[in-house]
């Protein structure tokens, strides 16, 4: 063996008895209370909020660590007294080269388990939104805070790696009124790595109520040391997977009705800490809705259930767009432009609204059971807003419509045709001028064409025309969703003539008032009061 080799055995043989003895006297050349008070007082500088926690454990191997047990991040009072953070145990590695020199800095920092409050108020505000501004300037003649025994301040003690695994966050958001929406994520795995201006990060969490698990990977925070945490700028790589999006509706929306179809999308992140915001395609596969119908046959329950749903969406506060939104019913196609708002009340906006050929019979008759449903190809383009959480009440908006063949089957329209016919046809049986005879079978139309307006859940029309070979069916007038009430002035035309009528009232009841002089417009004088008396005498 050569000297040269003998001198680098006998180094490294030193090097490695120094590290042993180093690794062995790490209880006694650690300052305990001293680390204690660094760790609570760089990271409550550095996240503007008191920490705290009530013991400390050293180990030794693999790697110099220190174990807090207890920790809590307190809360910003203006969002409650609850801990921010609250965890049973984090374990702070400490850099092995500083202790050997009577140095104490921070390593990587694994925090299990830990439980973390998200608020949002009334107003918007989030209570992250104070993180990281507790930071100041010493006074005159006051001494900057200092590392251990080398002198370094809090940015060099700060860890380079921080973990959390298996944690929760609870999300809060409070809105006026009182109302309060809640949600969990749950088995919240993150990583960030780095230092400086630029921290790594990649996790994946499942968001609960829904199950819905997300992945985020090549993840970056780009700090500014002069702005709070929640302005550091954001980018990366966001996955949605979600089985049922059912228990997500439903926290959003209320238990009725049932909301289903599986979730998928691949966005890209952006925005800040404080106001993130991702963009990408979703898509939703088997989007349903699923009501009980009392005016059903059983089965009393119904679920009307859509093609893929596909969006090209990007959410940024609070608010989901989407450009284009598609989607399909039967044979026919669904595509516009969706703005919701994810805040109170899920404020919603359809613009560019577009339906081709979608057969009214699925929603109308196998979905609803509705008393005046139609069948046939529904051609319509418009807009609308409403309020997801009360649509009947809110739905506004213009539109154009064209209904293709089709039939009317739902019984109360069938009986309020033949109820204005039948009275209209009192009068004219007497003059010899029979309308056509409306029976219980359903109706056959060549189209139904029209524009409307919705206003707050009321819609109004002046020219919505029904179109078969016997007659043609002229309405104007206005139906609430929500109430069911109808003033409608309709114009029956025929091969003899017309008949108005004035419909007013329930749609489960309306009154029906028949014009007379339609019918007797081209009848003399001498003939009507005949007429009539002969009438008369018969409701008596």
């Amino acid at each position: 063996m050569s000297r040269a080799l003998k001198w680098l055995v006998g180094v490294v043989a030193a090097l490695v008895l120094v590290v042993v003895a180093a690794l062995i006297a790490v209880p006694f050349l650690v300052d305990t209370l001293r680390v204690q008070a660094l760790i609570a007082s760089n990271a409550s500088q550095a996240l503007g909020r008191p920490v705290k926690f009530r013991s400390m454990s050293i180990s030794v191997l693999p790697l110099p660590a220190v174990a807090l047990h207890g920790l809590e991040i307190a809360e910003d009072p203006q969002f409650g007294t609850t801990p921010f953070v609250q965890l049973e145990t984090g374990k702070v590695r400490l850099k092995l080269g500083p202790l050997l020199t009577g140095r104490v800095e921070l390593g990587d920092i694994e925090l299990k388990k830990p439980v973390i409050t998200v608020v949002q108020a009334a107003d918007g505000r989030m209570n992250i939104s104070t993180l990281g501004t507790g930071a100041r300037e010493p006074k005159p003649g006051e001494r900057p805070p200092r590392g251990g025994g080398g002198g370094t301040g809090a940015a060099g003690a700060l860890a380079s790696k921080i973990s959390i695994d298996h944690g929760t966050v609870a999300y809060i958001a409070h809105a006026k009124g009182g109302v309060t929406s809640q949600y969990r994520v749950e088995d919240l795995d993150l990583t960030l790595t780095g230092g400086g201006p630029q921290i790594a990060f990649k996790s994946d969490f499942k968001v609960k109520p829904g199950d819905l698990a997300v992945k985020v990977a090549d993840g970056q925070v780009a700090l500014n040391g002069g702005k709070p945490l929640t302005d550091a700028q954001l980018r990366g790589v966001v996955t949605i997977d979600g089985k049922d999006i059912g228990d997500l509706a439903k926290n959003a929306l209320g238990p009725t009705p049932v909301f289903g179809g599986a979730l998928k999308g691949k966005l890209a992140l952006s925005g800040t800490l404080g106001a993130p915001a991702v963009s990408g395609d979703i898509e939703v596969t088997k989007p349903s809705v699923t009501q009980g119908q009392p005016t059903c046959p059983e089965p009393k329950r119904r679920t009307l259930t859509l093609g893929t749903l596909k969006l090209n969406a990007g959410y940024r506060d609070q608010v989901l767009a989407s450009r284009p939104l598609t989607t399909s019913l039967g044979e026919g196609t669904i595509t516009g432009q969706l703005s919701l708002s994810l805040g109170p009340g899920m404020r919603t906006q359809i613009s560019d609204l577009g339906i081709k050929a979608v057969p009214l019979e699925k929603v109308l008759v196998d979905y609803l059971c509705d008393g005046y449903a139609i069948t046939g190809p529904l051609d319509l383009a418009g807009g609308a807003t409403f309020s997801a959480q009360d649509l009947w009440h809110t739905l506004s908006g213009p539109g154009t419509l064209k209904i293709g063949h089709g039939k009317v089957v739902g019984r109360q329209a069938l009986a309020l045709l033949s109820g204005i016919v039948r009275v209209g046809g009192a009068v004219s049986a007497l003059l010899s001028n029979d309308l056509p005879n409306l029976g219980d079978s359903p109706l056959e139309f060549e189209s139904i064409t029209g524009t409307y307006q919705i206003v707050n859940g009321v819609i109004t029309t002046r020219d919505l025309l029904y179109t078969s070979k016997p007659m043609k069916v002229a309405i104007a007038g206005s139906f609430g969703f929500a109430t069911r009430n109808m003033d409608l002035d309709m114009t029956i035309s025929h091969g003899r003539g017309d008949l108005k009528a004035k419909v007013t009232g329930n749609a489960s009841s309306p009154s029906i008032r028949v014009n007379p002089a339609t019918i007797l417009r081209d009848v003399d004088k001498g003939k009507i009061d005949k007429g009539l008396g002969d009438l008369l005498k018969k409701i008596k």
